[in-house]
């Protein structure tokens, strides 16, 4: 995959052709971050969900790196809901994740919350450097990993 530091990303809705690599890069972030958290989904029931639910019925967004439409990230907003934001691991540390934050914030200016899981730690630093305050843990009894995870809450400055 072609990582050029050069290459313009731009972010835009999710049409059916992006579910599977949308899922792909799911994948793939998911392995890379989470290497401790089991998946109770098979990488065919991940990309079914992606093309039946995901990005039919959710607001998805993509990172597109030009030449073909390729997906080297996500974003899926469910309301006020920031439900995912992954990026292929060889386009981390690039902004992309800053400028989903930033676009999800424009799209719910009233505030917005998630949930992520306690083991990822790079990923509380990201969201409490954007202004992300962690205020609830729980055992991982909800959801369907069952991992220890934490909710974030970003409300505006008044």
């Amino acid at each position: 995959m072609n990582s050029d530091p050069d290459t313009v990303v731009i972010l835009r809705r999710a049409t059916a052709p992006d579910a599977r690599p949308a899922a792909d890069v799911w994948l793939r972030s998911f392995a890379a971050a989470l290497p401790t958290v089991v998946s109770p989904r098979s990488t065919d029931d991940v990309r079914a969900y992606f093309r039946d639910v995901v990005v039919p019925l959710r607001e998805v967004w993509v990172a597109d790196a030009g030449d073909g439409g390729r997906v080297v990230g996500l974003m899926v907003l469910n309301g006020s809901l920031l439900s995912q934001l992954y990026l292929d691991p060889d386009w981390r540390g690039r902004g992309l994740g800053d400028r989903f934050v930033e676009l999800a914030k424009e799209r719910s200016p009233g505030g917005l919350q998630l949930w992520t899981f306690q083991v990822n730690k790079p990923a509380h630093r990201f969201y409490e450097r954007h202004g992300f305050v962690a205020v609830e843990c729980t055992d991982g009894s909800a959801n369907e990993e069952r991992e220890p995870d934490v909710r974030y809450v970003w409300e505006p400055k008044s």
